[in-house]
């Protein structure tokens, strides 16, 4: 009968000759949940900032319409409220949407500072990782020529 030839010992093997520093991989997976964990804490406090911009437009806009909605004398006051809640949404528009704006602005800042930092921390770990990889290749490559010798 014939007998399978057994890769995962073959591929073992041939893995195991290469000289392997997991140590680079566990930097970079600590650096990617690192930047992952800045990342959120940035999206979190955007979505913070978001909501109280949110419930203060909703809050002054409530305030707003029961000014508007209450009962009047003369008719022509109905009128006088609904232009000025309109005027007021207008004015709170322009004022939330500035604050949205800023808040944009910030998190855009604050990102492009984190991927910098983080894009220069990952070369400099790449590099080294790259000069012990290399240190390593050479002195394995040295002593299978000294002893092919």
């Amino acid at each position: 009968m014939a007998k399978t030839t057994d890769y995962t010992k073959m591929y073992s093997d041939m893995m195991g000759a290469f000289p392997m520093d997991m140590s680079a991989y566990e930097g970079a997976m600590k650096s990617s949940a690192a930047l992952g964990e800045k990342m959120a804490k940035l999206a979190i406090g955007a979505a913070e900032k978001s909501t109280e911009i949110s419930t203060a437009w909703t809050k002054g806009t409530l305030a707003k319409m029961g000014e508007m909605s209450s009962t009047k004398e003369d008719p022509a006051d109905y009128t006088k409220a609904m232009t000025d809640f309109a005027s007021a949404q207008a004015e709170m528009a322009a004022e939330h949407m500035a604050a949205f704006a800023e808040v944009a602005k910030k998190v855009q800042m604050d990102t492009v500072e984190l991927m910098l930092a983080a894009g220069k921390d990952m070369g400099e770990e790449a590099t080294a990782a790259v000069k012990k990889a290399t240190d390593e290749v050479s002195k394995a490559t040295k002593k299978v020529s000294e002893a092919a010798k």
